[in-house]
Protein backbone atom coordinates (compact mmCIF):
# COMPACT_ATOMS: atom_id res chain seq x y z
CA UNK A 1 0.00 0.00 0.00
CA UNK A 2 1.51 3.47 -1.16
CA UNK A 3 1.92 5.57 1.75
CA UNK A 4 -0.28 8.89 1.30
CA UNK A 5 2.81 11.24 2.39
CA UNK A 6 0.78 13.95 4.12
CA UNK A 7 1.32 17.15 5.18
CA UNK A 8 1.66 18.29 8.20
CA UNK A 9 -1.20 20.75 7.92
CA UNK A 10 -3.27 18.17 6.46
CA UNK A 11 -2.28 15.59 8.84
CA UNK A 12 -3.30 17.90 12.05
CA UNK A 13 -6.23 19.29 10.07
CA UNK A 14 -7.45 15.34 9.93
CA UNK A 15 -6.23 14.77 13.64
CA UNK A 16 -8.81 17.56 14.18
CA UNK A 17 -11.73 16.65 12.06
CA UNK A 18 -14.70 15.21 13.49
CA UNK A 19 -13.58 11.57 15.65
CA UNK A 20 -16.27 9.20 13.23
CA UNK A 21 -15.12 10.60 10.49
CA UNK A 22 -11.44 10.22 11.43
CA UNK A 23 -11.97 6.68 12.25
CA UNK A 24 -13.77 6.23 9.04
CA UNK A 25 -10.81 7.42 7.23
CA UNK A 26 -8.12 5.28 9.18
CA UNK A 27 -9.97 1.78 9.17
CA UNK A 28 -9.80 1.77 5.04
CA UNK A 29 -6.05 0.48 5.87
CA UNK A 30 -7.12 -2.16 8.59
CA UNK A 31 -6.96 -5.76 8.08
CA UNK A 32 -9.31 -8.13 9.23
CA UNK A 33 -6.39 -9.88 11.64
CA UNK A 34 -5.13 -8.90 14.88
CA UNK A 35 -0.83 -9.95 15.32
CA UNK A 36 0.01 -11.46 18.58
CA UNK A 37 3.40 -10.97 20.02
CA UNK A 38 4.87 -11.18 23.88
CA UNK A 39 8.04 -10.18 25.49
CA UNK A 40 10.37 -11.41 28.15
CA UNK A 41 12.15 -9.29 30.61
CA UNK A 42 15.02 -10.74 30.35
CA UNK A 43 17.32 -8.32 31.95
CA UNK A 44 15.59 -5.55 34.83
CA UNK A 45 16.37 -2.26 36.28
CA UNK A 46 19.68 -0.38 36.83
CA UNK A 47 19.84 1.35 33.18
CA UNK A 48 22.13 4.38 33.68
CA UNK A 49 20.36 6.64 30.96
CA UNK A 50 17.62 8.90 32.92
CA UNK A 51 14.46 8.62 30.77
CA UNK A 52 11.78 10.62 32.79
CA UNK A 53 9.32 7.92 32.31
CA UNK A 54 11.07 4.34 33.09
CA UNK A 55 10.91 2.34 36.01
CA UNK A 56 14.01 0.90 35.52
CA UNK A 57 16.23 3.61 35.65
CA UNK A 58 18.81 3.72 37.71
CA UNK A 59 18.35 7.58 38.38
CA UNK A 60 15.30 7.10 40.51
CA UNK A 61 14.35 5.28 43.56
CA UNK A 62 10.95 2.94 42.01
CA UNK A 63 11.40 -0.22 43.88
CA UNK A 64 11.25 -2.52 40.85
CA UNK A 65 12.99 -6.10 41.02
CA UNK A 66 16.23 -6.20 39.49
CA UNK A 67 18.13 -8.80 38.29
CA UNK A 68 21.04 -10.29 35.58
CA UNK A 69 20.25 -11.77 32.52
CA UNK A 70 17.76 -14.49 32.55
CA UNK A 71 19.30 -18.25 31.36
CA UNK A 72 17.92 -19.41 28.52
CA UNK A 73 15.61 -22.43 30.31
CA UNK A 74 14.00 -19.33 31.54
CA UNK A 75 13.38 -17.60 28.14
CA UNK A 76 12.31 -20.64 26.18
CA UNK A 77 9.48 -21.53 28.84
CA UNK A 78 8.48 -18.07 28.58
CA UNK A 79 8.52 -17.76 24.78
CA UNK A 80 6.50 -21.73 24.75
CA UNK A 81 4.15 -19.97 26.87
CA UNK A 82 3.22 -16.98 24.72
CA UNK A 83 2.85 -19.17 21.69
CA UNK A 84 0.12 -21.43 23.57
CA UNK A 85 -1.88 -18.16 23.93
CA UNK A 86 -1.36 -17.37 20.31
CA UNK A 87 1.61 -15.41 19.91
CA UNK A 88 3.88 -15.66 16.48
CA UNK A 89 6.58 -13.32 17.87
CA UNK A 90 8.32 -13.11 20.82
CA UNK A 91 10.92 -10.81 22.04
CA UNK A 92 14.02 -10.86 24.66
CA UNK A 93 13.71 -7.24 26.17
CA UNK A 94 17.08 -6.02 28.60
CA UNK A 95 17.87 -2.89 30.15
CA UNK A 96 20.31 -0.29 29.48
CA UNK A 97 21.43 2.27 27.08
CA UNK A 98 22.90 -0.92 24.69
CA UNK A 99 23.92 -4.94 24.94
CA UNK A 100 26.69 -5.17 27.76
CA UNK A 101 29.71 -6.14 25.79
CA UNK A 102 30.21 -8.94 28.86
CA UNK A 103 26.48 -10.25 27.85
CA UNK A 104 26.72 -9.50 24.72
CA UNK A 105 27.67 -13.51 23.47
CA UNK A 106 24.80 -14.89 25.91
CA UNK A 107 22.12 -12.13 24.23
CA UNK A 108 22.83 -14.12 21.03
CA UNK A 109 22.64 -17.78 22.66
CA UNK A 110 19.21 -16.41 23.71
CA UNK A 111 18.68 -15.34 19.54
CA UNK A 112 19.21 -18.72 18.73
CA UNK A 113 17.08 -20.11 21.55
CA UNK A 114 14.02 -18.19 20.22
CA UNK A 115 14.77 -19.14 17.09
CA UNK A 116 14.44 -22.85 17.69
CA UNK A 117 10.93 -22.44 18.96
CA UNK A 118 8.87 -23.77 15.73
CA UNK A 119 6.28 -21.07 14.75
CA UNK A 120 7.46 -18.58 16.71
CA UNK A 121 9.28 -15.16 15.18
CA UNK A 122 12.59 -14.01 17.08
CA UNK A 123 12.20 -10.19 18.35
CA UNK A 124 14.74 -8.60 20.69
CA UNK A 125 14.94 -5.32 22.45
CA UNK A 126 18.29 -3.71 23.44
CA UNK A 127 18.77 -0.89 23.56
CA UNK A 128 21.64 1.47 21.29
CA UNK A 129 23.17 -0.99 18.73
CA UNK A 130 26.52 -0.29 17.19
CA UNK A 131 27.32 -1.77 13.45
CA UNK A 132 28.61 -4.74 14.79
CA UNK A 133 26.14 -5.72 17.53
CA UNK A 134 23.71 -5.08 14.31
CA UNK A 135 25.68 -7.42 12.38
CA UNK A 136 26.04 -10.16 15.01
CA UNK A 137 22.37 -10.38 15.76
CA UNK A 138 21.46 -10.49 11.86
CA UNK A 139 23.53 -13.33 11.57
CA UNK A 140 22.28 -15.23 14.25
CA UNK A 141 19.22 -14.91 12.39
CA UNK A 142 17.07 -12.39 14.64
CA UNK A 143 13.85 -11.83 12.74
CA UNK A 144 13.20 -8.17 13.70
CA UNK A 145 14.39 -5.52 16.41
CA UNK A 146 12.28 -3.26 18.90
CA UNK A 147 13.96 0.24 19.06
CA UNK A 148 11.40 3.18 20.10
CA UNK A 149 12.06 6.84 19.25
CA UNK A 150 9.50 7.43 22.67
CA UNK A 151 8.45 11.16 20.72
CA UNK A 152 9.40 13.52 18.21
CA UNK A 153 12.74 14.97 17.59
CA UNK A 154 11.83 18.08 19.00
CA UNK A 155 10.56 16.68 22.32
CA UNK A 156 13.39 14.75 22.88
CA UNK A 157 15.36 16.71 25.12
CA UNK A 158 11.99 17.06 27.74
CA UNK A 159 12.33 13.11 28.08
CA UNK A 160 15.79 12.17 28.32
CA UNK A 161 19.47 13.55 28.32
CA UNK A 162 21.72 10.74 28.49
CA UNK A 163 21.55 10.07 24.88
CA UNK A 164 20.07 11.91 21.30
CA UNK A 165 17.21 11.44 19.10
CA UNK A 166 19.47 10.42 16.72
CA UNK A 167 21.23 8.08 18.37
CA UNK A 168 17.67 6.18 18.25
CA UNK A 169 17.13 6.45 14.64
CA UNK A 170 20.73 5.44 13.65
CA UNK A 171 20.41 2.22 15.40
CA UNK A 172 16.68 1.78 13.50
CA UNK A 173 18.84 2.65 10.22
CA UNK A 174 21.16 0.08 11.09
CA UNK A 175 18.78 -2.94 12.40
CA UNK A 176 17.50 -1.89 8.38
CA UNK A 177 20.62 -1.66 6.71
CA UNK A 178 21.12 -5.70 8.06
CA UNK A 179 18.09 -6.60 6.68
CA UNK A 180 16.01 -7.11 9.73
CA UNK A 181 12.27 -6.13 10.55
CA UNK A 182 12.12 -2.93 12.66
CA UNK A 183 9.88 -2.21 15.47
CA UNK A 184 9.56 1.27 16.43
CA UNK A 185 7.07 3.52 18.07
CA UNK A 186 5.90 6.20 21.03
CA UNK A 187 4.46 6.56 24.47
CA UNK A 188 1.76 8.96 24.13
CA UNK A 189 0.95 11.15 27.59
CA UNK A 190 4.40 12.88 28.37
CA UNK A 191 3.17 16.19 27.85
CA UNK A 192 3.50 16.69 24.42
CA UNK A 193 1.31 18.74 22.45
CA UNK A 194 -1.07 17.68 19.90
CA UNK A 195 1.50 18.90 16.82
CA UNK A 196 3.99 17.12 18.96
CA UNK A 197 2.04 13.83 17.77
CA UNK A 198 1.78 14.67 14.25
CA UNK A 199 5.80 14.98 14.37
CA UNK A 200 6.04 11.57 15.99
CA UNK A 201 3.33 10.19 13.12
CA UNK A 202 5.09 11.69 9.84
CA UNK A 203 9.07 11.19 11.68
CA UNK A 204 7.95 7.18 11.77
CA UNK A 205 6.83 7.67 8.53
CA UNK A 206 10.44 8.31 7.05
CA UNK A 207 12.01 5.57 8.92
CA UNK A 208 9.34 3.34 7.59
CA UNK A 209 8.85 0.55 10.45
CA UNK A 210 7.24 -2.54 9.59
CA UNK A 211 5.54 -2.44 13.26
CA UNK A 212 4.37 0.62 15.58
CA UNK A 213 4.14 0.18 19.06
CA UNK A 214 1.84 2.69 20.64
CA UNK A 215 2.44 2.86 24.53
CA UNK A 216 0.33 5.24 26.70
CA UNK A 217 2.27 6.67 29.37
CA UNK A 218 1.41 4.53 33.23
CA UNK A 219 3.15 7.33 35.55
CA UNK A 220 5.65 5.55 38.09
CA UNK A 221 5.86 6.67 41.35
CA UNK A 222 9.24 8.16 42.17
CA UNK A 223 10.44 9.57 38.21
CA UNK A 224 9.64 12.13 36.78
CA UNK A 225 6.72 11.79 35.02
CA UNK A 226 4.96 10.55 37.74
CA UNK A 227 2.31 13.11 38.34
CA UNK A 228 1.27 12.93 34.57
CA UNK A 229 -2.40 11.07 34.69
CA UNK A 230 -3.76 13.69 32.70
CA UNK A 231 -1.43 14.82 29.71
CA UNK A 232 -3.88 12.62 27.58
CA UNK A 233 -7.96 11.14 27.49
CA UNK A 234 -9.06 8.75 25.56
CA UNK A 235 -10.41 11.08 22.71
CA UNK A 236 -7.12 12.03 21.56
CA UNK A 237 -5.34 8.74 21.80
CA UNK A 238 -8.14 7.50 19.84
CA UNK A 239 -7.21 10.41 17.54
CA UNK A 240 -3.37 9.82 17.71
CA UNK A 241 -3.61 5.91 16.26
CA UNK A 242 -5.69 7.37 13.10
CA UNK A 243 -3.36 9.70 12.41
CA UNK A 244 -0.56 7.00 13.03
CA UNK A 245 -2.35 4.89 10.82
CA UNK A 246 -2.79 6.85 8.09
CA UNK A 247 0.70 8.07 8.13
CA UNK A 248 2.04 4.82 8.11
CA UNK A 249 -0.89 2.40 6.25
CA UNK A 250 2.10 -0.16 5.78
CA UNK A 251 2.97 -0.63 9.38
CA UNK A 252 1.15 -2.61 12.03
CA UNK A 253 0.11 -0.53 15.04
CA UNK A 254 0.59 -2.51 17.98
CA UNK A 255 -1.20 -2.05 21.19
CA UNK A 256 1.57 -2.15 24.30
CA UNK A 257 2.01 -0.82 27.77
CA UNK A 258 -1.11 1.63 29.06
CA UNK A 259 -3.45 0.08 26.74
CA UNK A 260 -5.54 -0.46 30.08
CA UNK A 261 -5.81 3.59 30.49
CA UNK A 262 -8.67 2.99 27.20
CA UNK A 263 -11.64 1.57 28.00
CA UNK A 264 -12.69 -1.98 26.96
CA UNK A 265 -14.95 0.10 24.33
CA UNK A 266 -12.31 1.95 23.07
CA UNK A 267 -9.88 -1.01 23.05
CA UNK A 268 -12.45 -2.78 20.71
CA UNK A 269 -13.48 0.69 18.72
CA UNK A 270 -9.26 1.08 18.03
CA UNK A 271 -9.03 -2.51 16.33
CA UNK A 272 -11.74 -1.89 14.43
CA UNK A 273 -10.33 1.09 13.16
CA UNK A 274 -6.62 2.04 13.41
CA UNK A 275 -4.63 -1.13 15.25
CA UNK A 276 -4.03 -4.54 14.15
CA UNK A 277 -1.62 -6.20 16.87
CA UNK A 278 -1.54 -6.67 20.29
CA UNK A 279 1.51 -7.34 22.96
CA UNK A 280 0.10 -9.95 25.26
CA UNK A 281 0.28 -10.74 28.85
CA UNK A 282 2.43 -8.33 30.83
CA UNK A 283 4.84 -5.88 29.85
CA UNK A 284 7.54 -4.50 31.93
CA UNK A 285 7.19 -3.40 35.07
CA UNK A 286 3.57 -3.10 34.55
CA UNK A 287 0.69 -5.52 34.36
CA UNK A 288 -1.38 -6.24 31.06
CA UNK A 289 -4.66 -7.96 30.22
CA UNK A 290 -5.10 -11.96 30.48
CA UNK A 291 -4.27 -13.38 26.99
CA UNK A 292 -7.39 -15.29 27.25
CA UNK A 293 -9.23 -11.89 27.28
CA UNK A 294 -7.45 -10.89 24.19
CA UNK A 295 -8.46 -13.66 22.50
CA UNK A 296 -12.00 -13.41 23.69
CA UNK A 297 -11.94 -9.73 22.31
CA UNK A 298 -10.50 -10.52 18.93
CA UNK A 299 -12.87 -13.22 17.93
CA UNK A 300 -15.94 -11.24 19.14
CA UNK A 301 -14.96 -8.45 16.36
CA UNK A 302 -14.83 -11.31 14.01
CA UNK A 303 -11.01 -10.93 13.71
CA UNK A 304 -8.30 -13.42 12.84
CA UNK A 305 -5.30 -13.99 15.34
CA UNK A 306 -2.71 -13.61 13.08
Amino acid sequence: MESLKLSKKELLNLYNSELDELLEKSSKFVKDEVEFCSIVNARSGKCSQDCKYCAQSSHYRTHIETYPLLDKNEVEKAEKEAKTFGAHRFAVVTSGKNPAEEDFHKVLSLVDVLNSVEGMNSCASLGILDDEMAKKLSEHGLKRYHHNINTCRSYYPEICSTHTFDERVKTCKLVKKYGMELCCGVILGMGETVEQRIEMAMELAEIEPDSIPINILMPIPETPFEKYHDKIDEENILRTLAVFKIANPNAVLRFCGGRMRLSDENQRLALKTCVEGIMIGNYLTTIGKEPSEDIAMVKELGKKIK
